[in-house]
Parts: structure tokens; C-alpha cells; sequence
């Protein structure tokens, strides 16, 4: 993508979008009716661990490999919105993943002036929300487009400012689609202390799934289009009557098996769904200058074994048949699991300095494993995993974060462990 394309883009989407990154419930105070916000986070690493792609299949041959070092950026978002009136609004937002992508067409002279397509830049852009809403009362609302599936906690709080740690939780951005969004329609609203949101959407695609990743890759498709043969369902409901803590429960069902552009015809797929069920608790306190927050996922796989067939039936090489398939084994359950808590340590300095500055020492402990249960547990006791975290996040406002962490992820025998030390700056906030 040029920067003549980025800004004819970007001058678009100033004719569109919405408040908050999360809910844009109805908010009858707002002073504009357009806004313009975003959020985005750079971050450096030094992995004391061997990069070597085959660590994990052979782990003593590279337990004594050098660090390595990354600097990257995750995550940058634009996102805008407008109020058009009488209860009708739009939102839409757009994210450059690892600083977008670049490609470019040359002339090369060392080919005989040949045209040669050439990647210049690795990365993703993708508009990951578009919708139409209309807003009843504050109790009900209803949004038509691309929206978040709020199913855990990070898809639901997925901003830089809303976790501690460098990188999002790897827990559930491991096992589920992260930032989790989809083309459907969502019903939500808040009665007195209860948030409530009920989604219908297409269902995930099972050709995508992986032994390391489960379900992670299964709301992405490679076409212009996502495939609907299938439906499915998500809801979430909050609870917030303790001042200060959040107590929320989310789920998802759906089929997953013929969501694809692959034709399955033979007997012994005929009575395969791949229903995926999810369920996920979360919670956040936040009082007396404490931060806690914590989630538990567990989600199960009907027809794990049939759809890993499928999957390793396509060619070893996808030049040979262009699917995105993994061609890996997927598990029947898949677990994640982690709490995290830190303490503004500037609130003993209260009314000496500014009190949007906020310095949190923080800890995290996560557990996760893709391929909880399966067949092919033997050749993927890698995934299972351990992570250690210990860091500062200081707020010199509310806005914008510093952060630095030592964590250490812990794998079972033989594999090697990999600690790691990490930095970023980052901001989420409204511009107007």
C-alpha cells in the first residue's frame, strides 16, 4: 500500500466513525459528533533463547545458542466515527499490524530489464471494524458490520493501556482469534449494573487450525470474502455492583467444518461439524491503587481427529494447491489461563506530584496450552506453557504508558526455557 492509497483511505474514513474503542454505547454528553482517536505501541526484545526454527524438535542441539534482538511495532489503529442523529451513528477502524506491509513493482537489471514483483516490508493492514449502529435507549443498541467479538478478556480490552504486560496476554492470543472480529450483528446494552452483548456471526473456518495456535487463524480467510456456511453465536455479560471490580462471562458456539471453499464429499465427513464450543471468566479490580485482573478459557472442539485428516490430506507444498490450510493436527481442548495484578507505588506521593502520573509495579503468571487434549499430544508437549512476568508500567498520562518487563517462559522437559526482557512505549486515547 502507497502513501497515495494510505491517504485517499484515511480521507475516507474521516467521513465515518464512533467513542469508544469497546462499546460506543449511546453517550448523550458528547460535545462533537465526529471523533477521531486511536492506539498504537512499539516495543524492543531481547530473547535469551535460540530463534532457530527447530528448537522445539530438537532442543539440545540449541539450548546454547546467542540471544537475539527484535524491535517491532504490534499495533497502530485509526479509528473514527460520526453521530448522524436520531440515534444513528458509524464506526470504523482501521489497524497497520507490524507497521503494515509494502510491495512494489522493478525493472531489474540483472534480469534482463525484467518486471519483478518485489516485498519491500512484511506486516498486515486490515480495516478490523465497519459498522452501522443504532441506538434505541442505553439499554438497547444494535450494530451491523465488521465488529469485536468480545469473547475473553483480551479481545474485549485489547488496548496497550488495559494490560501490563509489553506484549498482549499470549495466553488467549494464542488459542483464540485476537483481536477477535467478524461481519455480523450484535444486539447490547447496560441495564443499571449489567452490560449484556449477544452477536450472530459466520461461523470460524476449520481448514485454518493449527497444533500451536487451535483456533487462533480461523476467523481470517484468504478470499474477498468470508465464507457464511455455517453460523454461529457469542455473548457477554459484565456485572459491575462492586464499585470497582468488573465480573463478566462470555461464550461461543459454532459449527466449523464446511466453512470452507473445499468440498468434502466423502462418507467419512458427512457427519462432521467441528462444533466449537468456548467459555471464558474474566475480571478486573481496580481500587486502593491496585490493578488485578484475570481470566480462565477453556474451549472444546467436536470432530478434532476427522478435521486433523482433512487438514494433513492437502499437499505438503500450498504452491501446489494455493490453501491455507496448516496441514497440522488441532486439538479437542484447549486451555488458557492468567492473572496479573500491580500497585501504583506514586500514590505515597500523593499531592506532590500530578495525579495522572501513575508508576504500577506489576506481576503476571499465565498458563496455556493449545493441544490440551489430543492423539498428537506427544509431538506437541512444547505448546504447553509456563510465563513468569515482573515489570514497571509508568503513566506519565493517562494516555500513554512506558513499560518494561522481564518475563520467562517456562516449557516441560527437554525444552529449553526462554526468558526475555522487554520495553515499549505506548498511547490509546480520543483526539477529538
Amino acid at each position: 500500500m502507497n502513501i497515495k492509497n494510505l491517504s485517499t483511505m484515511l480521507c475516507a474514513l474521516v467521513l465515518a466513525m464512533p467513542a469508544s474503542a469497546h462499546d460506543n454505547d449511546t453517550d448523550s454528553t458528547k460535545s462533537s459528533r465526529f471523533t477521531l482517536g486511536g492506539y498504537g505501541e512499539a516495543v524492543m526484545s531481547r530473547n535469551f533463547y535460540s530463534d532457530h526454527f527447530n528448537r522445539y524438535k530438537f532442543p539440545e542441539n540449541y539450548k546454547d545458542d546467542p540471544a537475539h534482538g527484535r524491535f517491532d511495532i504490534p499495533h497502530i489503529t485509526v479509528n473514527m466515527g460520526y453521530d448522524f442523529g436520531h440515534g444513528w451513528s458509524v464506526g470504523m477502524e482501521i489497524e497497520f499490524e507490524h507497521g503494515g506491509t509494502g510491495s512494489a513493482v522493478e525493472v531489474d537489471a540483472d534480469e534482463s530489464g525484467e518486471y519483478e514483483a518485489e516485498t519491500e516490508k512484511g506486516g498486515e493492514v486490515a480495516l478490523e471494524q465497519f459498522w452501522v449502529q443504532k441506538s434505541f435507549s442505553k439499554a438497547v443498541n444494535l450494530r451491523l458490520g465488521e465488529i469485536v467479538v468480545p469473547v475473553g478478556m483480551t479481545n474485549k480490552y485489547h488496548m496497550p493501556t488495559e494490560f501490563f504486560t509489553v506484549y498482549r496476554p499470549e495466553g488467549e492470543n494464542s488459542i483464540l482469534p485476537c483481536t477477535w472480529h467478524q461481519t455480523g450483528i450484535s444486539l447490547f446494552g447496560r441495564v443499571k449494573d449489567w452490560r449484556y452483548e449477544v452477536q450472530f456471526l459466520s461461523g470460524l473456518d476449520s481448514e485454518r487450525f493449527g497444533a500451536s495456535s487451535f483456533v487462533h487463524y480461523g476467523s481470517n480467510s484468504t478470499y474477498e470474502f468470508k465464507q457464511a456456511n455455517s453460523y454461529a453465536g457469542a455473548v457477554r455479560i459484565d456485572n459491575y455492583s462492586v464499585p470497582g471490580l468488573r465480573l463478566s462471562l462470555s461464550g461461543y458456539y459454532g459449527h466449523t467444518f464446511n466453512n470452507t471453499m473445499r468440498s468434502h464429499n466423502a462418507d467419512k465427513y458427512k457427519d462432521c461439524k467441528g462444533a466449537l464450543a468456548i467459555g471464558s471468566f474474566d475480571f478486573m479490580l481496580n481500587r486502593w491503587n491496585l490493578i488485578v485482573r484475570g481470566n480462565v478459557d477453556y474451549a472444546h472442539l467436536g470432530d478434532a481427529e476427522l478435521i486433523s485428516t482433512f487438514n494433513n490430506s492437502f499437499p505438503k507444498h500450498s504452491s501446489q494447491d494455493g490453501s491455507p490450510s496448516k496441514r497440522q493436527p488441532v486439538a479437542s481442548n484447549a486451555v488458557a489461563a492468567g492473572i496479573e495484578a500491580g500497585y501504583n507505588v506514586l500514590s505515597f506521593f500523593e499531592g506532590k506530584i500530578r495525579p495522572e502520573q501513575k508508576l504500577y509495579v506489576f506481576g503476571r503468571y499465565e498458563y496455556y496450552d493449545p493441544m490440551a487434549s489430543s492423539p498428537n499430544r506427544v509431538n506437541y508437549e512444547w505448546c504447553r506453557r509456563n510465563i513468569w512476568s515482573a515489570g514497571l508500567n509508568y503513566y506519565p498520562t493517562r494516555q500513554i504508558v512506558i513499560k518494561g518487563e522481564y518475563t520467562h517462559r517456562s516449557l516441560t522437559s527437554p525444552f529449553n526455557a526462554e526468558p526475555a526482557i522487554n520495553l515499549g512505549v505506548a498511547f490509546a486515547g480520543w483526539f477529538l
